[in-house]
């Protein structure tokens, strides 16, 4: 058993005996879907006690979310699953646009994501076989995931949380500590929260199918066609001859009772000149934009499509709610270790639903444009978007802002009351800057998925000792990268002292080498200082 291993068999004894009467544990996990399963992984590590349920009988069957971006590559990197996942997807290094069939243009990220990433690309891997990848791993730690179990009931108090749950054993009250919704969009924590989740819905209905074709578009990254008409989108699966479209539904089906792959055969034809051999899976579905009031009541949480469901354009739902499970997990971690104080997780909802909103309203904008159906929106789509988008590949800015943007690199937390402090180019809240270093690169200590101090260029002998005991009772770990240009053009400033999140972004940044400065900081932040 390794050492995370009997973390977690300690904490989860000591509180079994110290609430044995309640049945309390310190977090129940609603929904075993990405979200879910990436927040018990990041508890386990942490030697967190919990339990996981779904109401599924197993992992999904269907690929649905395809897409995985550099963020959460990074994500898994830090958990050391990322090559795993590499390995059962494909890699998208480039975006085609086509005006009914023919190339417009191409935006390489290949080179531009390089600078900027370890995974400087698109990766494609079908949601069932990254669902059972993320379960197979939670079991060889030893997990079990209750399978076939509902919330039929929550309430809490000031202290704990109480959920009645249904499974085949029957119904058991549990009481936790803390309980996290990761349920979906028909989330049952959100409405047993008695949270309300506004928006609206598209009048549109959108169309995924799996299908095994020949043709040029068959072959490539993702590959948008547009015309006066509708469009489609293209993207590769690793599956062999196998490919992803999606579009929406021509008006004269959509009153249809019953859609089939036929009522859209002819649009793909016209967009994409493919030549259909199989059709493996066919839905379709209404898109809605919804953000809930809340992410945080008390001791529940929501994360995922539970808080925030918007249209799949650029490949932001699933990545997004990966990003809620780090920001909650490494939250509950330090409050239940009692490193912090619980104010610590009402930075929760701040940062993630600030992000979510600004995530419905730009991938808001972006479906409009590329869904209209008004003779406006029909010549903006075809001539406008096609030329603005050639227009903008063209140059290295414009690929570089698009990377970061659909990448998730660019998510910042800097009105978050957790960041402090700006020092040359970069603020607190930023991601860490990524740079290349020797053979190696400075996301590697992020692994231990823990506080750290990062310092670029020599550390004083004194600030060095400072560390070899703990300050502001964490174990903190300091690590020294050697000063070079490439360090430098990150926008690092040389011998300056840069104070890590567990979830790799900056927290409070220093020109000082200063313990005391550190100190005060996490007193800021409720930290529960020796």
């Amino acid at each position: 058993m390794h050492g995370a291993s009997w973390l977690y068999l300690i904490n989860y004894v000591l509180y079994d005996f110290s609430v044995a009467s309640e049945n309390k544990i310190p977090v129940l996990i609603c929904g075993a879907g990405p979200t879910g399963l990436v927040l018990a992984l990041w508890l386990k590590r942490k030697g967190i006690a919990f339990r996981i349920f779904d109401k599924s009988a197993g992992p999904g069957e269907t690929s649905r979310a395809l897409a995985v971006q550099a963020r959460t590559l990074e994500f898994y990197n830090q958990l050391g699953i990322a090559r795993d996942l590499i390995d059962a997807g494909i890699e998208v290094p480039e975006l085609i646009l086509r005006r009914k069939g023919k190339k417009v243009a191409t935006a390489k990220f290949g080179a531009i994501g390089k600078e900027m990433s370890p995974f400087p690309y698109l990766l494609f891997c079908s949601q069932d076989v990254h669902e059972a990848l993320l379960c197979k791993q939670l079991e060889k730690e030893g997990v079990v995931i209750e399978r076939q179990t509902e919330l039929i009931g929550l309430s809490q108090n000031k202290n704990s949380v109480t959920a009645k749950i249904k499974s085949p054993k029957g119904v058991e009250v549990i009481k936790a500590e803390y309980l996290c919704g990761c349920d979906g969009a028909r989330s049952a924590v959100r409405h047993f929260n008695e949270e309300s989740f506004p928006g609206g819905s598209y009048e549109q209905i959108f169309f995924v199918a799996d299908v095994q074709a020949t043709g040029e578009m068959a072959e490539g990254g993702v590959q948008i066609s547009v015309s006066m008409k509708d469009f489609c989108i293209v993207m590769p699966i690793k599956s062999k001859g196998s490919i992803r479209l999606t579009g929406v539904v021509p008006p004269e089906s959509e009153k249809k009772e019953k859609l089939s792959y036929d009522d859209v055969a002819e649009s793909i034809r016209i967009n994409t000149g493919l030549n259909v051999k199989k059709v493996n899976w066919f839905s379709t579905y209404h898109v809605h934009h919804r953000v809930a009031t809340h992410f945080q009541k008390g001791r529940v949480f929501i994360a995922g499509d539970a808080g925030h469901i918007h249209s799949p354009a650029g490949g932001q739902g699933m990545n997004t709610g990966i990003g809620d499970a780090i920001n909650l997990a490494w939250k509950l971690s330090d409050v239940i270790n009692g490193r912090f104080s619980e104010k610590i997780l009402e930075s929760y909802e701040a940062e993630r639903m600030a992000f979510a909103k600004v995530l419905i309203k730009s991938t808001d904008q972006a479906f409009k444009v590329i869904a209209s159906r008004g003779l406006a929106g029909s010549l903006f789509r075809t001539y406008v978007l096609p030329e603005f988008f050639s227009r903008v590949t063209r140059f290295k800015a414009g690929l570089k802002l698009m990377f970061r943007t659909v990448s998730q690199i660019r998510i910042h937390y800097h009105e978050s009351f957790l960041s402090k402090g700006k020092l040359g180019t970069i603020r607190a809240g930023d991601r860490l800057p990524w740079a290349a270093i020797g053979g190696s690169h400075n996301y590697e200590p992020l692994k231990n998925l823990d506080w750290q101090v990062h310092v670029y260029g020599k550390v004083k002998e004194s600030f060095k000792k400072e560390f070899k005991k703990p300050v502001a009772g964490l174990e903190l770990k300091l690590f020294e990268f050697p000063w070079s240009p490439g360090v430098a053009k990150k926008g690092f400033v040389e011998s300056a002292v840069y104070v890590i999140r567990p979830d790799g972004h900056i927290a409070t940044l220093s020109a000082a080498q200063n313990i005391s400065y550190i100190k005060k900081y996490f007193k800021s932040i409720g930290g529960n200082s020796d």
